[in-house]
Protein backbone atom coordinates (compact mmCIF):
# COMPACT_ATOMS: atom_id res chain seq x y z
CA UNK A 1 0.00 0.00 0.00
CA UNK A 2 1.79 3.47 -1.33
CA UNK A 3 1.26 6.27 0.99
CA UNK A 4 1.24 9.68 -0.57
CA UNK A 5 0.41 12.13 1.91
CA UNK A 6 2.22 11.58 5.54
CA UNK A 7 0.77 13.50 8.02
CA UNK A 8 2.56 16.11 9.76
CA UNK A 9 1.27 14.98 13.41
CA UNK A 10 0.44 11.85 14.90
CA UNK A 11 -3.57 11.97 14.51
CA UNK A 12 -5.04 11.15 18.13
CA UNK A 13 -7.80 9.28 16.55
CA UNK A 14 -5.49 6.94 14.89
CA UNK A 15 -4.23 6.28 18.66
CA UNK A 16 -7.42 5.10 20.15
CA UNK A 17 -8.56 2.99 17.40
CA UNK A 18 -4.89 1.20 17.83
CA UNK A 19 -4.16 1.48 20.99
CA UNK A 20 -6.74 2.57 23.55
CA UNK A 21 -5.31 1.41 26.55
CA UNK A 22 -2.22 3.98 25.48
CA UNK A 23 -4.84 6.72 24.55
CA UNK A 24 -6.00 6.64 27.87
CA UNK A 25 -2.92 7.17 29.22
CA UNK A 26 -2.02 10.08 27.11
CA UNK A 27 -5.39 11.74 27.74
CA UNK A 28 -4.88 11.68 31.49
CA UNK A 29 -1.77 13.39 31.12
CA UNK A 30 -3.13 15.67 29.37
CA UNK A 31 -5.84 16.40 31.56
CA UNK A 32 -3.40 16.72 34.52
CA UNK A 33 -1.35 18.82 33.11
CA UNK A 34 -4.38 21.31 32.10
CA UNK A 35 -5.50 21.00 35.68
CA UNK A 36 -3.43 21.67 37.72
CA UNK A 37 -0.38 24.35 37.94
CA UNK A 38 2.87 23.54 36.64
CA UNK A 39 5.71 24.85 38.70
CA UNK A 40 8.42 22.31 37.85
CA UNK A 41 10.85 25.17 37.14
CA UNK A 42 12.46 22.54 34.53
CA UNK A 43 9.35 22.40 32.45
CA UNK A 44 7.36 24.08 29.93
CA UNK A 45 4.52 24.01 27.63
CA UNK A 46 6.14 23.51 23.73
CA UNK A 47 3.84 25.18 21.23
CA UNK A 48 1.45 23.08 18.21
CA UNK A 49 4.24 23.63 16.20
CA UNK A 50 6.99 21.77 18.19
CA UNK A 51 4.69 19.33 19.02
CA UNK A 52 3.98 18.75 15.29
CA UNK A 53 7.71 18.83 14.31
CA UNK A 54 8.17 15.63 17.48
CA UNK A 55 5.04 13.55 15.16
CA UNK A 56 6.29 14.66 12.09
CA UNK A 57 7.66 11.50 9.35
CA UNK A 58 11.46 12.62 10.58
CA UNK A 59 10.76 10.34 13.01
CA UNK A 60 11.11 7.20 10.56
CA UNK A 61 14.70 8.78 9.59
CA UNK A 62 18.30 7.17 10.63
CA UNK A 63 20.69 10.00 10.17
CA UNK A 64 24.19 9.33 11.61
CA UNK A 65 26.61 11.40 11.36
CA UNK A 66 26.32 15.58 9.81
CA UNK A 67 24.64 17.48 7.18
CA UNK A 68 26.74 16.31 3.79
CA UNK A 69 28.66 13.50 5.72
CA UNK A 70 25.93 10.53 6.67
CA UNK A 71 26.21 7.11 6.88
CA UNK A 72 22.56 6.04 5.82
CA UNK A 73 21.13 7.27 2.43
CA UNK A 74 18.11 9.15 1.79
CA UNK A 75 19.22 12.04 4.24
CA UNK A 76 19.10 14.98 1.55
CA UNK A 77 15.92 16.51 3.29
CA UNK A 78 16.96 15.74 7.13
CA UNK A 79 19.96 17.77 6.25
CA UNK A 80 17.97 20.56 5.25
CA UNK A 81 16.26 20.42 8.66
CA UNK A 82 19.41 20.50 10.77
CA UNK A 83 21.44 22.62 8.90
CA UNK A 84 17.99 24.98 9.73
CA UNK A 85 18.31 24.35 13.53
CA UNK A 86 22.24 24.93 13.38
CA UNK A 87 21.98 28.54 11.72
CA UNK A 88 18.83 29.89 14.03
CA UNK A 89 20.61 28.57 17.15
CA UNK A 90 24.12 30.16 16.26
CA UNK A 91 22.10 33.56 15.09
CA UNK A 92 19.71 33.58 17.99
CA UNK A 93 22.77 33.10 20.58
CA UNK A 94 25.21 35.06 18.68
CA UNK A 95 28.02 31.69 18.59
CA UNK A 96 30.19 30.86 15.96
CA UNK A 97 29.00 27.22 16.22
CA UNK A 98 26.14 25.07 17.05
CA UNK A 99 25.81 21.42 17.48
CA UNK A 100 21.96 20.45 17.88
CA UNK A 101 22.53 16.81 18.17
CA UNK A 102 22.80 16.00 22.13
CA UNK A 103 19.56 14.03 23.23
CA UNK A 104 19.60 15.72 26.44
CA UNK A 105 21.42 18.47 28.96
CA UNK A 106 23.50 15.66 30.39
CA UNK A 107 24.70 14.64 26.92
CA UNK A 108 25.29 17.77 26.22
CA UNK A 109 27.88 18.18 29.01
CA UNK A 110 29.10 14.92 28.49
CA UNK A 111 30.35 15.96 25.05
CA UNK A 112 31.65 19.08 26.11
CA UNK A 113 33.85 17.02 28.46
CA UNK A 114 35.13 14.78 26.22
CA UNK A 115 35.89 17.40 24.16
CA UNK A 116 38.41 19.36 25.97
CA UNK A 117 39.26 16.39 28.84
CA UNK A 118 40.37 12.95 29.76
CA UNK A 119 39.76 11.04 32.96
CA UNK A 120 41.01 11.99 35.83
CA UNK A 121 41.58 15.50 35.08
CA UNK A 122 40.85 18.29 37.63
CA UNK A 123 37.30 20.07 37.15
CA UNK A 124 36.03 22.78 39.53
CA UNK A 125 32.42 23.28 39.54
CA UNK A 126 29.12 24.16 42.26
CA UNK A 127 29.21 21.47 44.53
CA UNK A 128 25.59 19.73 44.28
CA UNK A 129 24.52 20.86 48.54
CA UNK A 130 24.47 24.42 46.69
CA UNK A 131 22.68 23.84 43.54
CA UNK A 132 25.41 21.75 41.57
CA UNK A 133 23.88 19.00 38.53
CA UNK A 134 24.62 15.43 38.84
CA UNK A 135 27.05 16.42 36.11
CA UNK A 136 28.79 18.43 37.87
CA UNK A 137 30.57 15.49 40.01
CA UNK A 138 28.18 13.35 41.57
CA UNK A 139 29.59 10.20 42.32
CA UNK A 140 26.71 8.54 41.16
CA UNK A 141 27.22 10.26 37.25
CA UNK A 142 29.51 9.41 34.50
CA UNK A 143 31.26 13.14 35.95
CA UNK A 144 32.06 12.06 39.39
CA UNK A 145 33.38 8.18 38.11
CA UNK A 146 35.96 9.89 35.19
CA UNK A 147 36.86 13.18 36.79
CA UNK A 148 38.35 14.97 40.03
CA UNK A 149 36.04 17.67 40.94
CA UNK A 150 36.64 20.04 43.17
CA UNK A 151 33.45 22.02 44.52
CA UNK A 152 32.88 25.39 45.15
CA UNK A 153 30.30 26.62 47.17
CA UNK A 154 28.32 29.97 48.17
CA UNK A 155 28.16 32.47 50.87
CA UNK A 156 26.31 31.37 54.08
CA UNK A 157 25.04 34.35 54.76
CA UNK A 158 23.67 35.34 51.59
CA UNK A 159 23.83 32.29 49.42
CA UNK A 160 25.55 33.97 46.31
CA UNK A 161 28.50 32.17 45.27
CA UNK A 162 31.58 32.66 46.93
CA UNK A 163 33.28 34.24 43.82
CA UNK A 164 36.64 34.73 46.18
CA UNK A 165 36.15 30.97 46.81
CA UNK A 166 36.36 30.23 43.29
CA UNK A 167 39.45 32.02 42.91
CA UNK A 168 41.17 30.73 45.60
CA UNK A 169 40.25 26.85 44.58
CA UNK A 170 41.50 27.46 40.89
CA UNK A 171 44.76 28.49 42.05
CA UNK A 172 44.76 25.95 44.66
CA UNK A 173 44.36 23.10 42.22
CA UNK A 174 44.72 24.25 38.44
CA UNK A 175 41.91 22.75 37.19
CA UNK A 176 41.77 21.89 33.05
CA UNK A 177 38.72 23.41 33.37
CA UNK A 178 35.56 25.17 35.31
CA UNK A 179 31.81 24.94 35.23
CA UNK A 180 30.01 27.69 35.85
CA UNK A 181 25.80 26.81 35.99
CA UNK A 182 23.38 25.48 38.51
CA UNK A 183 20.08 24.25 38.69
CA UNK A 184 18.93 25.72 41.50
CA UNK A 185 20.86 29.14 41.85
CA UNK A 186 17.95 31.90 41.21
CA UNK A 187 20.41 34.48 40.09
CA UNK A 188 22.55 35.77 37.32
CA UNK A 189 26.15 33.81 37.18
CA UNK A 190 29.28 36.52 36.55
CA UNK A 191 30.58 34.93 33.61
CA UNK A 192 33.37 37.64 32.87
CA UNK A 193 34.47 36.81 36.28
CA UNK A 194 34.73 32.96 35.40
CA UNK A 195 36.69 33.85 32.59
CA UNK A 196 38.99 35.88 34.43
CA UNK A 197 39.42 33.27 37.05
CA UNK A 198 39.74 30.58 33.97
CA UNK A 199 41.87 32.79 32.13
CA UNK A 200 44.31 33.24 34.99
CA UNK A 201 45.04 29.76 35.69
CA UNK A 202 44.99 28.37 32.30
CA UNK A 203 41.72 27.01 32.46
CA UNK A 204 38.79 25.86 29.99
CA UNK A 205 35.59 27.39 30.77
CA UNK A 206 32.03 25.60 30.54
CA UNK A 207 28.82 27.06 30.50
CA UNK A 208 26.03 24.93 31.98
CA UNK A 209 23.20 27.31 31.50
CA UNK A 210 20.47 24.83 30.56
CA UNK A 211 18.18 26.72 32.82
CA UNK A 212 19.12 30.04 31.51
CA UNK A 213 19.11 29.68 28.20
CA UNK A 214 15.52 30.64 27.39
CA UNK A 215 15.63 33.81 29.22
CA UNK A 216 19.31 34.15 27.57
CA UNK A 217 17.59 33.37 24.05
CA UNK A 218 14.83 36.44 25.34
CA UNK A 219 17.11 39.32 26.69
CA UNK A 220 16.19 38.44 30.17
CA UNK A 221 19.22 37.31 31.42
CA UNK A 222 23.04 37.96 30.34
CA UNK A 223 24.52 35.34 27.86
CA UNK A 224 27.48 33.24 28.84
CA UNK A 225 28.39 32.83 25.21
CA UNK A 226 31.03 35.46 24.51
CA UNK A 227 32.86 34.20 27.78
CA UNK A 228 32.25 30.21 28.08
CA UNK A 229 34.62 28.28 25.65
CA UNK A 230 31.41 25.86 25.45
CA UNK A 231 28.26 26.19 26.33
CA UNK A 232 25.88 23.29 27.56
CA UNK A 233 21.93 24.06 27.00
CA UNK A 234 18.69 22.44 26.74
CA UNK A 235 15.82 23.51 24.47
CA UNK A 236 13.37 22.49 26.66
CA UNK A 237 13.10 24.45 29.94
CA UNK A 238 12.30 28.16 29.52
CA UNK A 239 13.05 27.77 25.69
CA UNK A 240 9.66 26.10 25.09
CA UNK A 241 11.15 23.64 22.73
CA UNK A 242 11.60 19.96 22.83
CA UNK A 243 13.26 17.88 25.44
CA UNK A 244 16.84 17.90 24.37
CA UNK A 245 20.27 19.93 24.36
CA UNK A 246 22.64 21.87 22.30
CA UNK A 247 25.83 23.22 22.64
CA UNK A 248 27.26 26.35 20.88
CA UNK A 249 31.25 27.28 21.22
CA UNK A 250 33.70 29.30 19.04
CA UNK A 251 34.76 27.94 15.51
CA UNK A 252 38.60 26.78 17.13
CA UNK A 253 36.61 24.12 19.08
CA UNK A 254 33.66 23.13 16.26
CA UNK A 255 35.09 20.23 15.18
CA UNK A 256 35.92 18.90 18.67
CA UNK A 257 32.91 19.19 20.05
CA UNK A 258 31.01 17.41 16.67
CA UNK A 259 33.52 14.77 17.18
CA UNK A 260 32.73 14.49 20.44
CA UNK A 261 28.89 14.44 19.86
CA UNK A 262 29.19 11.85 17.08
CA UNK A 263 30.65 9.48 17.00
CA UNK A 264 32.12 9.48 20.37
CA UNK A 265 29.03 10.05 22.78
CA UNK A 266 25.94 9.25 20.91
CA UNK A 267 25.18 7.62 17.33
CA UNK A 268 22.18 8.71 15.07
CA UNK A 269 20.59 11.93 15.64
CA UNK A 270 16.79 12.23 16.59
CA UNK A 271 15.86 14.29 13.48
CA UNK A 272 12.21 15.07 14.78
CA UNK A 273 13.36 16.34 17.51
CA UNK A 274 16.37 18.45 15.66
CA UNK A 275 13.36 19.62 13.22
CA UNK A 276 11.13 21.02 16.40
CA UNK A 277 14.43 22.36 17.81
CA UNK A 278 14.18 24.86 14.86
CA UNK A 279 11.04 25.23 15.34
CA UNK A 280 11.98 26.93 18.92
CA UNK A 281 14.81 29.09 18.12
CA UNK A 282 12.74 30.44 14.87
CA UNK A 283 9.95 30.93 18.08
CA UNK A 284 12.48 32.41 20.79
CA UNK A 285 13.99 35.28 17.76
CA UNK A 286 10.54 36.55 17.95
CA UNK A 287 9.39 39.98 20.12
CA UNK A 288 6.88 38.17 21.45
CA UNK A 289 8.84 35.87 22.81
CA UNK A 290 10.92 38.65 24.23
CA UNK A 291 8.40 39.79 26.17
CA UNK A 292 7.22 36.17 27.82
CA UNK A 293 11.29 36.13 28.80
CA UNK A 294 10.91 39.22 30.87
CA UNK A 295 7.07 38.27 31.85
CA UNK A 296 8.90 34.55 33.54
CA UNK A 297 11.05 36.48 35.58
CA UNK A 298 8.72 39.09 36.49
CA UNK A 299 6.39 36.19 37.48
CA UNK A 300 9.24 34.80 39.34
CA UNK A 301 9.95 38.00 41.59
CA UNK A 302 6.44 38.05 42.00
CA UNK A 303 6.07 35.05 43.38
CA UNK A 304 9.01 34.91 45.57
CA UNK A 305 8.13 38.53 47.13
CA UNK A 306 4.52 36.86 48.34
CA UNK A 307 6.20 33.94 49.94
CA UNK A 308 8.33 35.03 51.47
CA UNK A 309 6.00 37.81 52.86
CA UNK A 310 4.09 34.57 54.18
CA UNK A 311 6.80 33.90 56.23
CA UNK A 312 8.83 30.72 53.76
CA UNK A 313 12.63 31.16 53.70
CA UNK A 314 13.59 32.66 50.49
CA UNK A 315 17.10 31.72 49.21
CA UNK A 316 19.43 34.97 48.29
CA UNK A 317 16.53 37.12 49.21
CA UNK A 318 14.81 36.61 45.87
CA UNK A 319 15.00 35.74 42.46
CA UNK A 320 16.76 37.22 38.96
CA UNK A 321 15.71 34.41 36.70
CA UNK A 322 12.78 31.74 36.19
CA UNK A 323 13.44 29.91 39.41
CA UNK A 324 13.45 30.31 42.73
CA UNK A 325 14.24 27.76 45.94
CA UNK A 326 12.52 28.47 49.19
CA UNK A 327 12.62 27.11 53.12
CA UNK A 328 8.79 26.04 54.22
CA UNK A 329 10.66 25.23 57.87
CA UNK A 330 9.35 28.46 58.93
CA UNK A 331 5.93 27.03 58.41
CA UNK A 332 6.48 23.79 60.72
CA UNK A 333 6.40 21.89 57.43
CA UNK A 334 9.87 20.37 55.64
CA UNK A 335 10.44 20.05 51.56
CA UNK A 336 9.21 16.58 50.93
CA UNK A 337 6.12 17.09 53.32
CA UNK A 338 5.83 20.48 52.08
CA UNK A 339 5.88 19.14 48.41
CA UNK A 340 3.10 16.46 49.15
CA UNK A 341 0.64 18.58 50.56
CA UNK A 342 1.23 21.16 47.39
CA UNK A 343 0.85 18.09 45.09
CA UNK A 344 -2.57 17.37 46.76
CA UNK A 345 -3.69 21.09 46.22
CA UNK A 346 -2.58 20.26 42.44
CA UNK A 347 0.61 22.34 42.87
CA UNK A 348 3.35 20.38 41.24
CA UNK A 349 6.78 21.43 42.42
CA UNK A 350 10.29 19.94 43.30
CA UNK A 351 12.19 19.25 46.43
CA UNK A 352 15.79 20.82 46.58
CA UNK A 353 18.88 20.87 48.64
CA UNK A 354 19.28 24.12 50.45
CA UNK A 355 23.04 25.00 51.10
CA UNK A 356 24.18 24.96 55.02
CA UNK A 357 20.65 23.22 55.98
CA UNK A 358 19.83 19.26 56.58
CA UNK A 359 16.53 19.61 55.76
CA UNK A 360 15.65 19.89 51.80
CA UNK A 361 13.42 22.88 50.33
CA UNK A 362 11.68 23.67 47.10
CA UNK A 363 12.47 24.63 43.78
CA UNK A 364 9.82 26.10 42.07
CA UNK A 365 9.67 28.10 38.27
CA UNK A 366 7.44 30.06 36.86
CA UNK A 367 7.74 29.13 32.67
CA UNK A 368 4.72 26.90 32.63
CA UNK A 369 2.54 28.88 33.57
CA UNK A 370 3.63 32.62 32.62
CA UNK A 371 3.67 30.50 28.66
CA UNK A 372 -0.34 29.86 30.18
CA UNK A 373 -0.68 33.65 30.62
CA UNK A 374 -0.13 34.18 34.04
CA UNK A 375 0.83 37.68 35.12
CA UNK A 376 1.68 39.24 38.57
CA UNK A 377 -1.79 39.10 39.94
CA UNK A 378 -2.20 35.64 39.45
CA UNK A 379 1.67 34.17 40.59
CA UNK A 380 0.63 36.53 44.11
CA UNK A 381 -2.36 34.73 44.03
CA UNK A 382 -0.69 30.88 43.84
CA UNK A 383 2.14 32.34 46.22
CA UNK A 384 -0.92 33.07 49.10
CA UNK A 385 -2.46 29.69 48.28
CA UNK A 386 0.90 27.57 48.70
CA UNK A 387 1.09 29.11 51.94
CA UNK A 388 -2.45 29.15 53.03
CA UNK A 389 -1.93 24.77 52.02
CA UNK A 390 1.48 24.61 53.63
CA UNK A 391 -0.04 26.20 57.12
CA UNK A 392 -3.41 24.04 56.86
CA UNK A 393 -5.35 26.66 56.80
CA UNK A 394 -7.11 26.33 53.93
CA UNK A 395 -7.78 22.09 52.97
CA UNK A 396 -6.50 20.27 50.07
CA UNK A 397 -10.01 19.57 48.29
CA UNK A 398 -10.66 23.54 48.74
CA UNK A 399 -7.32 24.70 46.98
CA UNK A 400 -7.75 22.01 44.54
CA UNK A 401 -10.55 23.75 43.53
CA UNK A 402 -9.51 26.56 43.51
CA UNK A 403 -6.12 25.51 41.61
CA UNK A 404 -8.53 23.99 38.78
CA UNK A 405 -10.40 27.21 38.17
CA UNK A 406 -7.40 29.23 37.80
CA UNK A 407 -5.50 26.59 35.30
CA UNK A 408 -9.01 26.13 33.16
CA UNK A 409 -8.78 30.06 33.10
CA UNK A 410 -5.34 29.68 31.67
CA UNK A 411 -5.38 26.91 29.49
CA UNK A 412 -1.89 25.49 27.95
CA UNK A 413 -3.19 24.87 24.85
CA UNK A 414 -7.07 26.82 23.90
CA UNK A 415 -9.63 25.56 22.12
Amino acid sequence: MSVTHAPVAADADVLRRQDPEMAEILLAEATRQASTLQLVAAENFCSPAVLAALGSPLANKYAEGYPGARHHGGCEIVDVAERLAVERAKRLFGAEHANVQPHSGSSAVLAAYAALLRPGDTVLALGLPYGGHLTHGSPANFSGRWFDFVPYGVDAETGLIDYEQVRTLARSHRPKAIVCGSIAYPRHVDHALFRAVADEVGAYLIADAGHPIGLVAGGAAPSPVPYADIVCATTHKVLRGPRGGMLLCGSELAERVDRAVFPFTQAGAQMHTIAAKAVAFGEASTEAFSAYAHQVVANARVLAARLEEEGLGVTTGGTDTHLLTVDPAPLGVDGRSARGLLAAAGIVLDCCALPYADARGLRLGTAAVTTQGMREEELAGVGALMAGVLRGRVEAKRAREEVRELATAFPPYPG
